[in-house]
């Protein structure tokens, strides 16, 4: 009786011995041998990473700042983005106005060199007098606009410099001649007109027809009203008042009212003109900005093909 329980407790002893140890070799892990705790995720291949040494930083060496222009240096670069030689004529930047100027300038010579009697005659062979306009309106309107009353340092001969330049800059040449022949011919026919008129009623005498016109002011003034119209308001608005002011005072004055009468027309016409000026300005930087047009590709045909 007793050797049977012994012999049965050693048995199961030895049965459960062997599942121990396979339980145990189950909750190892394979490649590190550590034993693994039930229930608790992620232990198998797990290392510690050891925090490692932090990666020395450097400074960035900063560039020596840069020495400043001298004043002088700083005042010829900003006068240099200015441009003030755009202010004057060219011969290929402004051919009109370039070639005008020079026009005028040969006839102020003759005028100031060439005898008395001689300039006379030229002048008043290219007056615009009521009896010329009759006669030849083409030629005389014309050949007016070729003389500077008061020479070349006269404010309208520095101001026909200053102004058609910028305009021909903004506008192109025959656009530019176009608005000064448009204030010219208007304004000489819409003051001499009603001198004529004048002596047909009797209220002026017969030598009113004979009267000496001849100048670029009328032009002048319209080039000026055009102008503005493409300014930026800041200059726009001075440059309006100051020319203004100055037209009307000479009109005050009442030294010679059909000339002053004709160059606040002028400036009226000019202002008149910017919707017209400001399509052709935007006209002409869309075509300077604007890409140019690939010429056409042309290919051969060989005989049987069909153009696609």
């Amino acid at each position: 009786m007793d050797r049977s329980t012994t012999a049965t407790a050693t048995a199961v002893a030895t049965t459960t011995a062997p599942t121990a140890s396979s339980a145990d070799a189950a909750l190892k892990d394979p490649q590190t041998g550590r034993l693994l705790l039930d229930g608790v995720p992620r232990q198998r291949g797990a290392t510690a990473v050891l925090p490692g040494p932090r990666p020395a930083t450097t400074r960035p060496v900063l560039a020596p700042p840069a020495p400043s222009a001298p004043p002088v240096s700083r005042a010829l670069a900003r006068l240099r983005s200015l441009r003030p030689w755009r202010l004057l004529p060219t011969p290929t930047g402004t051919p009109f106005t370039f070639g005008y100027a020079v026009v005028l300038t040969v006839t102020a010579m003759v005028t100031d060199y060439a005898d008395p009697s001689l300039v006379h005659a030229l002048q008043q062979g290219s007056s615009t007098d009521v009896a010329h306009l009759v006669r030849e309106p083409v030629l005389v309107l014309l050949a007016s606009a070729l003389w500077m009353a008061g020479g070349i340092t006269s404010p309208y001969a520095i101001g026909f410099v200053l102004v058609l330049t910028a305009l021909e800059r903004r506008i192109g040449g025959l656009r530019a001649a176009g608005v000064f022949l448009l204030g010219h011919v208007v304004a000489t026919l819409a003051t001499e007109v009603p001198v004529g008129l004048s002596v047909l009623v009797g209220d002026l005498p017969d030598s009113s027809l004979h009267r000496l016109d001849y100048g670029i002011s009328f032009g002048v003034a319209t080039s000026v009203g055009a102008l503005a119209g493409l300014l930026r308001p800041w200059l726009r608005w001075p440059m309006l008042v100051v020319f203004g002011s100055m037209v009307v005072g000479d009109l005050l004055e009442f030294a010679d009212p059909m000339t002053d009468w004709g160059h606040v027309m002028s400036l009226a016409i000019g202002v008149s003109t910017w919707p017209l000026v400001r399509g052709w300005r935007r006209a002409r930087t869309e075509a300077a900005s604007s890409p140019a047009t690939p010429a056409a590709v042309h290919t051969a045909q060989t005989p049987g093909t069909v153009a696609a």
